[in-house]
């Protein structure tokens, strides 16, 4: 007796799960170095990270210990007191996203470009860039903020990114007890990481390229890094213990700093012609091992896909004049330790 296994027919949807988180990949910056918690259907809206605490530490200052060497010596023939750890926890809620793509049949039967077939390309690569603004959203919102200049607000930034400004930075991190990024998420879409050399990692907009190769001393571009392995496609290179990864989406806050020298910074995404115009605010996302935490848009549950071709018909389209295409996800993203990212403020160098 025969039987229909999942093997007998291939399966469209799961082929086009498969089409669509491909082309989700390659959006993933931010992505690619957050804690991952894959969350199981049917069991509940809240996501929870839990972390434990080192010895004299408290929920509200997680990144200290306390360990005095005199409360630790030994009695003869006494045996100290026991103590317990005290975990955090560290709550977030699921938000439904989702969007439909239509288009009619006549495209799908007389138009000259594979309709279709883009428009699955463009689901995959829309749903990808919405969860990495999500991402960036609250990764910029960090209270561990650093402002060029030493300035007291956003609004009066005019630096461009600078040496010191960057080693007070890594020393922050430092004394929170952050630890480097060793591994990231692999490129393929499970959920899989890969090695890589330990860093801290800014996530910058491709705006400021020319600033990080000029002003810092010592720059590495990636095109020098000899048999050492990248570990993003957009790495633009390296500086003591920074990676820095460029993205295009990572967008400034126009018009949010301060005046300056005209034709010398960008503000509202071109040259401040005349010195009156206040320039843009560059943020920059620095990223330890763990800094947040997010739900992995990869894996057969990552989303929810359906397509109907023009031409099938339905109760609600009897004639078939209409194809559709519809994708889903849950999603949350957490910043899980304040003190262990950054958030770097800065203006850009107009080029002339």
């Amino acid at each position: 007796m025969s039987t229909q296994m999942m093997t007998t027919q291939a399966a469209r949807i799961g082929r086009l799960k498969g089409e669509i988180l491909k082309h989700v990949m390659p959006i993933e910056v931010l992505g690619k170095f957050g804690e991952k918690k894959p969350m199981p259907r049917n069991s509940s809206e809240t996501v929870l990270y839990r972390r434990w605490l080192p010895k004299g530490a408290t929920v509200n200052t997680p990144n200290t210990w306390n360990v005095q060497p005199a409360a630790h010596q030994l009695s003869e023939g006494e045996t100290p007191t026991a103590e317990t750890v005290i975990a955090q926890d560290i709550q977030a809620t699921l938000v439904e996203y989702g969007f439909i793509y239509r288009w009619s049949n006549r495209v799908e039967d007389l138009y000259e470009d594979d309709v279709p077939t883009e428009v699955k390309r463009l689901t995959g690569e829309r749903m990808g860039l919405l969860l990495e603004m999500i991402r960036y959203g609250q990764l910029r919102a960090g209270t561990n903020v650093f402002r060029a200049g030493n300035v007291a607000s956003r609004s009066l930034i005019i630096a461009l990114v600078s040496v010191n400004l960057l080693r007070n930075v890594a020393r922050s991190l430092a004394v929170n007890l952050a630890q480097k990024i060793t591994s990231i998420l692999s490129a393929s879409t499970g959920i899989g990481t890969q090695p890589i050399e330990a860093a801290f990692v800014a996530v910058v907009h491709s705006d400021m390229e020319a600033d990080l190769r000029a002003q810092l001393t010592g720059f590495v571009h990636i095109s020098e890094y000899g048999n050492r392995q990248a570990m993003h496609e957009c790495e633009l290179g390296s500086w003591e213990s920074f990676r820095f990864i460029t993205s295009p989406h990572t967008a400034p806050y126009l018009s949010a700093g301060g005046t300056t020298t005209l034709n010398t910074r960008l503000a509202n995404g071109v040259a401040n012609a005349t010195g009156a115009e206040a320039v843009d605010v560059y943020p920059m996302i620095v990223l330890s091992q763990g800094a947040f935490g997010d739900v992995a848009l990869r894996g057969k549950g990552a989303m929810n896909v359906n397509m109907i071709p023009a031409g099938q018909a339905t109760k609600d389209d009897i004639l078939g004049q209409r194809g559709m295409i519809g994708a889903s996800t849950y999603f949350t993203c957490v910043r899980l330790n304040e003190g262990q990212m950054a958030v770097v403020e800065t203006a850009c160098s107009y080029l002339p």
